[in-house]
């Protein structure tokens, strides 16, 4: 773990709430993950006052959207809810556009993280598919809870992306516990890994001078052992201390 100083970055990360609960959490993974790569973790508590959120979001030195038991809201993309959604929570979907608002207006450094890459390309206006399985043909389980930081299936990652760069090659395994995936692009955003069967897994921004990543896996999950997932908190952190090339 990196110590940490004065100029250690403070990452600010959304809480979980699982719809019909009042209770808001966080696996300490996300935690450990930033503190590793020597920042300092805040947890950003979902609350009714979007202001409160702004005020909170502005002291902050980068942003980590992390991932969620819930979907985003269909409508907030435009379209009908489909069966194969699941639960709502209303109170991430604000906390999660509230904070990426203060991002891109302030150009904060954003890593997100399944979810997390979810609501960050609705807010730039693109869409998701709302259930892989009943969507799309694949023989890959999106969708497998059980590999919990263990490889579940591989990813091709473009060379000359960050990801690329970081990965050393063009090619790696990841883990996988998502049942939704990008549909249309966002705004600004540009799909830089994809699985076999086309699901886009990672995204970036191309905006001048701005610093945006996500992934549809979890790094936070095996950062301890595995390089790549660890150069990804490490590149981020450097990127909120205002260290590291684009």
């Amino acid at each position: 773990m990196k110590p940490m100083t004065e100029s250690s970055p403070i990452i600010g990360m959304p809480c979980r709430m699982d719809p019909g609960t009042d209770i808001q959490y966080l696996s300490r993974q996300y935690m450990d993950a930033i503190q590793a790569a020597g920042g300092i973790p805040v947890i950003v508590p979902l609350l009714e006052n979007p202001q409160a959120i702004r005020e909170i979001a502005k002291r902050l030195d980068g942003v980590l959207l992390t991932g969620s038991s819930s979907d985003v809201n269909p409508q907030r993309y435009g379209v009908a809810r489909e069966s194969g959604c699941g639960p709502i929570q209303p109170l991430r979907d604000e906390t999660d556009f509230v904070l990426l608002d203060v991002v891109f207006k302030h150009k904060k450094p954003l890593l997100g993280i399944c979810f997390g890459m979810q609501s960050l390309n609705v807010f730039l206006g693109g869409s998701l598919i709302q259930d892989i399985a009943t969507s799309i043909q694949t023989n890959i389980l999106h969708d497998n809870a059980a590999s919990e930081g263990r490889p579940s299936h591989e990813v091709e990652i473009a060379p000359s992306s960050v990801l690329g760069k970081l990965a050393g090659g063009t090619r790696s395994m990841v883990n996988s516990t998502h049942h939704q995936a990008v549909n249309r692009i966002g705004s600004g955003l540009e799909p830089i890994a994809k699985a076999p069967d086309g699901v886009i897994e990672a995204v970036s921004g191309n905006f001048r001078d701005h610093f945006i990543l996500a992934v549809q896996w979890h790094p936070e999950k095996c950062y301890s052992y595995d390089a790549f997932s660890r150069s990804i908190f490490d590149h981020f952190v450097a990127r909120c201390q205002g260290d590291g090339s684009r």
